[in-house]
């Protein structure tokens, strides 16, 4: 399965929707380290402007606290940021920010050391914005504006077809390449994983053949729906059971019975949307509704039982409903016992119709 799943990621591109919930995710969870790397770079910073300024005899100016004060105002509003797309934009102004402030301080150092500094602040830079979650626009535009603002040839008596500047060149076409591929591969592949981890948790959790939740989806949600609700909301569990449903499989064969079951999963989906729901294994489904009083739930599942009888289709089928209230306190466990319980009693009513557990067939 695990095979089957890595090739369908590997030739099947993800969709936009999956690409944007992967920024988000690898932003939320990456967030510190933002945080983080924000916060180390106006540390290293500020502590080269300060050797600068007062052992380089460049003099702590009105300058450097103009750029602290702004390097320090993006990075709490990055604190406040919960949104991936609104990270990239921050990084983009914050990196045009401190490539402009240590262009400033380099100006402040020996001619001879001004190439050497500028490429060594350029490679740090991006080194750094390589293994942020932001978003390929971000990267690209960060890295041109890095190596604009740290362009070496702007030193004095750094001339690029000199050796050293034939030697400088090669240098930032190699360092750049490899972080930019480094970038890209490293992001395609987390995004793969990504992709490939909520298949598994759809395979986990999705019925394959009707395409909705399973009966380990269904527990899950259903309980933390009950530890969650109030105790004065009216909760129902229903239970159903496609009738005669073993007749359609061995008349017409399973490909027959998997298109039933797929119509009634439809009908179930269509009518039941806003409540949880799953296909517990064979013809039986399940449903948990919250929100409604008695008779309001009762009439949900005779509509429900009077669509699957009226959609058309090659072998019409009905269902019988087993339907029981959860009381404050009741468990998931004992309400299925309850709801299998009239649904047998539906059954040997006739079946195509619902009970409730304790009340009479309708």
């Amino acid at each position: 399965m695990y095979k089957t799943i890595e090739h369908q990621v590997r030739h099947q591109p993800p969709s936009p929707e999956v690409r944007a919930e992967f920024r988000q995710h690898d932003f939320e969870r990456l967030r510190g380290f933002c945080i983080l790397i924000f916060c180390l770079s106006i540390a290293i910073w500020t502590l080269f402007d300060l050797l600068v300024s007062f052992i380089g005899g460049q003099g702590f100016t009105w300058r450097s606290v103009l750029l602290l004060g702004a390097m320090g105002m993006l990075g709490v509003i990055l604190l406040f940021v919960r949104n991936a797309d609104q990270f990239s934009l921050l990084n983009l102004l914050f990196v045009a920010l401190m490539a402009f402030a240590v262009r400033l301080v380099v100006d402040g150092t020996p001619e001879d050391f001004q190439a050497g500094w500028l490429i060594m602040a350029a490679s740090s830079i991006l080194y750094s914005i390589s293994v942020l979650p932001i978003r390929r626009w971000s990267f690209f535009a960060s890295a041109l504006v890095t190596w604009l603002l740290l362009d070496p040839f702007q030193a004095d008596g750094t001339e690029p077809y000199d050796l050293r500047g034939l030697m400088i060149i090669s240098y930032v076409a190699f360092i750049t390449g490899l972080t930019l591929y480094s970038y890209v591969v490293l992001r395609q592949a987390k995004l793969q994983n990504f992709h490939m981890s909520r298949l598994l948790l759809d395979q986990a959790y999705i019925d394959v053949l009707t395409e909705i939740p399973n009966r380990r989806s269904f527990v899950a949600q259903a309980e933390r729906h009950l530890n969650d609700a109030s105790e004065g909301a009216g909760r129902y569990l229903a239970m159903i059971d496609v009738d005669n449903f073993k007749k359609v499989n061995d008349q017409f064969g399973h490909d027959s019975g998997d298109v039933v079951l797929k119509r009634i999963a439809a009908n179930i989906r269509a009518s039941m949307g806003e409540f949880i729901y799953a296909r517990l294994g064979g013809e039986e489904f399940v449903i948990y509704l919250w929100g409604l009083d008695q008779a309001t739930t009762e009439a949900r599942v005779a509509a429900l039982c009077a669509l699957v009888r009226d959609t058309p289709g090659e072998h019409p089928v009905t269902v019988s409903i087993g339907l029981t209230r959860l009381d404050a306190g009741d468990s998931l466990s004992n309400a299925l016992g309850r709801a299998d319980a009239a649904l047998y009693d539906a059954k040997r009513a006739g079946k195509d119709r619902y009970v409730l557990w304790g009340g009479d067939a309708s």
